[in-house]
């Protein structure tokens, strides 16, 4: 089995056109190995949540090239690409984006739409992942009746419900206070035992220092 799990080549992102174009990324090439815990830093505005972006397949790339465990996103059709991402990735961004009218266990469900896990397994399948973060108690809370940390909570169970390889997390604990924000990093740990390849994106230097692989973004470039 390849231990690389992404791989970026020459990786170029533009928006805009001629005098009015920003370069988001400028030829980033990188890995990230499979099982790891990989931290993506840099200053606001270099280009880190685009780099996400593109390795999770939410956005395409300028030119060059994202290969997720072999498939070269690419060269997929767009119902590929999100047949993929529903099967080996998931995703946690800052804001949670729970459904305010739904319980923390049907935002759970809804990532099952396109897993193919029967609808009447879908509800203990949501129950499980929840137990799994210490919300099994919340499963029929909704949004605002659970804290910011609960919250995310429910995001990463979300995140984990079709058994993806990797988790892609933009700034998860971004929104959090400190108790909260170590609780989700002791879950990020548990998960990464478990060997899912976590990559987050932080601002947090402590976060970073506790990650295997460290990569610094900064002008649109990989700079160390």
């Amino acid at each position: 089995m390849n231990n690389v799990i992404i791989r970026t080549d020459n990786l170029t992102k533009t928006y805009g056109t001629g005098a009015a174009a920003s370069h988001a990324l400028r030829g980033v090439s990188t890995s990230i190995p499979r099982g790891s815990f990989t931290c993506i830093v840099g200053p606001s505005g270099h280009g880190k949540s685009t780099l996400m972006h593109l390795l999770g397949g939410l956005d395409r790339p300028s030119s060059g090239g994202v290969q997720v465990d072999g498939v070269e996103l690419t060269r997929l059709d767009n119902s590929s690409l999100a047949r993929l991402r529903a099967k080996k990735i998931g995703f946690v961004f800052q804001f949670f984006n729970l459904l305010r009218n739904l319980t923390a266990a049907e935002n759970v469900e809804t990532a099952m739409m396109l897993s193919g896990v029967p609808e009447r397994q879908q509800a203990a399948r949501a129950k499980e992942m929840l137990a799994q973060v210490g919300l099994a108690e919340k499963a029929g809370a909704r949004p605002n009746e659970l804290s910011g940390g609960q919250q995310q909570r429910v995001a990463i169970a979300r995140a984990l419900i079709n058994d993806p390889d990797i988790l892609l997390m933009d700034e998860p604990t971004g929104n959090l206070d400190s108790a909260a924000e170590a609780e989700i990093v002791e879950i990020l740990h548990t998960l990464h035992r478990r060997g899912k390849t976590i990559v987050l994106v932080t601002h947090n230097d402590g976060i970073a220092r506790q990650a295997q692989n460290v990569i610094r973004v900064q002008d649109g470039r990989i700079s160390s």
